[in-house]
């Protein structure tokens, strides 16, 4: 299974916000065997979400947004999402009662909060309502796509509720060592060229070594390429 993330939201390309959604994202469908072969991040502008997100939905068995979701002028990322579909946005009845019994529990907190509540429950039509359990806008599944909350705490509520529909079958190791990477090329490209597994190295400053991953679908593959790369790299205490 592979998969791409699309994030939305104009604070992300401007360097205000820091994308840790998309780096969660990744680690979670990677823990489940799912390989994420593109992250794109997009502005807030309808036309560009639908675009990418017809593109990716297309290409990719999932496709996982986030942000852009709520009551304000730049969260038009349902909008976009419906467009890709070409399908209208819809009040669906049971992100409408979430929402309600939302706004019912904040109350007393938020007394004066206006909330166009039929707007904040409308998702694309035919599709799947995500309820937000820690906060206010709903998500959806359309077809192969989820789209999620883009503040982080709801984002992995909400993620946690569909995880068990991410599921691939490849799985990694890893070993770890002070060699510097240059040294290690010859060794990389071997265990590449000879097992067909990925291989990567990922320089690690503050820890003093580098990180070498091998991935593969096949277990015993996996195994055999691990051992042979132990017997030729100097690993780390």
């Amino acid at each position: 299974m592979n998969a791409a993330l699309l994030t939305v939201g104009d604070e992300l390309l401007a360097g205000d916000t820091t994308n840790t959604n998309a780096r969660w994202l990744a680690a979670e469908l990677a823990d489940r065997g799912v390989t994420t072969e593109r992250v794109l991040t997009v502005p807030d502008e309808t036309d560009v979400i639908a675009e990418a997100t017809r593109r990716y939905s297309e290409r990719f068995d999932a496709l996982v947004v986030t942000g852009g979701l709520g009551g304000t002028p730049d969260d038009v990322t349902m909008e976009g999402v419906a467009a890709a579909f070409d399908r209208d946005l819809v009040e669906n009845d049971l992100a409408r009662a979430a929402v309600e019994r939302h706004l019912e529990a904040i109350a007393d907190e938020y007394p004066e909060l206006d909330v166009d509540v039929s707007g904040e429950a409308a998702i694309p039509a035919g599709s799947r309502p995500l309820i937000n359990q820690v906060g206010l806008s709903p998500g959806c599944v359309v077809e192969n796509t989820y789209v999620l909350p883009g503040i982080p705490s709801e984002m992995r509520g909400m993620f946690e509720g569909v995880a068990d529909e991410f599921d691939g079958d490849v799985d990694s190791r890893y070993l770890y060592t002070e060699e510097p990477e240059a040294n290690l090329i010859e060794r990389l490209d071997g265990v590449r060229e000879r097992f067909g597994v990925r291989v990567g190295c990922y320089p690690d400053r503050e820890a003093g070594h580098n990180r070498l991953k091998i991935s593969a679908t096949d277990d015993e593959t996996l195994a055999e390429a691990d051992a042979w790369l132990r017997e030729r790299v100097v690993l780390s205490e």
